[in-house]
């Protein structure tokens, strides 16, 4: 399965790396591994999909992250990206657009973005 570091995340969903640390470890996040302590969290493509539904969603309708992971679970699963809130309220999301962006964006982002040795540096 394919998994990307926290930063290519970060760097894809433009914000900080911060960021993406303090929402992964206050909600459980689908899509995202993460084994023990001292173990790099790695997030996969549903992962990461989800976290920019629910970053739009934060962004453009002032929701709260928790919520709005929520709400992103909702859309992504649903047929067609649309969910419906109630009697009157739907909310519809082009869901195969967003991953299209994403995928081209996590193309640049994977560039920018070595993975990190792991270990003590060698000292010569």
């Amino acid at each position: 399965m394919r998994a990307y570091t926290v930063a290519a995340t970060a760097v894809t969903l433009g914000v900080t790396r911060k960021w993406i640390d303090n929402v992964l470890s206050h909600h459980s996040v689908t899509g995202v591994l993460h084994a023990k302590q001292g173990i790099q969290r790695q997030v996969t493509p549903i992962g990461l999909l989800t976290l920019g539904v629910a970053l739009g969603l934060g962004r453009s309708m002032n929701i709260p992250i928790g919520r709005a992971l929520e709400i992103s679970n909702r859309l992504i699963a649903a047929k067609g990206g649309e969910v419906a809130f109630g009697t009157y309220v739907t909310l519809r999301a082009d869901v195969e657009s967003i991953s299209r962006q994403l995928e081209y964006r996590l193309e640049r982002a994977l560039e920018m973005t070595p993975i990190p040795k792991r270990g003590r540096p060698r000292y010569k």
